[in-house]
């Protein structure tokens, strides 16, 4: 009977040996995925890394009054809002599978 629990025990070390290799190659496919988010005009247009980091900004110059520069400001914080919530989006899509049943507290 002990040397079914090591083996258990060792079979259970290579499941969370290959999952923690997944895992990674998940994380590191999606901190290569460029998402791209533009409003409803594409007036404005941002693409993110997975990583959360601003690539590329465009707004289009018929945007670009200096009398109105808060809707400017305006549209690009929810265009650049909208690729954060693409990425977490995403990100939970793709990582939570690995996390999927386990019951833990954070």
């Amino acid at each position: 009977m002990k040397g079914m629990n090591m083996g258990n025990m060792q079979g259970m070390m290579k499941q969370m040996q290959k999952m923690q290799k997944d895992m990674k190659k998940e994380q590191e496919a999606l901190e290569a995925t460029v998402f791209e988010a533009a409003d409803a005009n594409n007036l404005v247009q941002v693409k993110m890394s997975g990583k959360k980091e601003l690539i590329d900004l465009q707004i289009d110059e018929a945007l670009v009054d200096p009398d109105d520069v808060d809707m400017l400001q305006d549209l690009v914080i929810a265009t650049v809002n909208d690729a954060l919530t693409q990425v977490d989006k995403t990100t939970e899509e793709r990582m939570g599978r690995f996390t999927q049943g386990l019951n833990l507290p954070f």
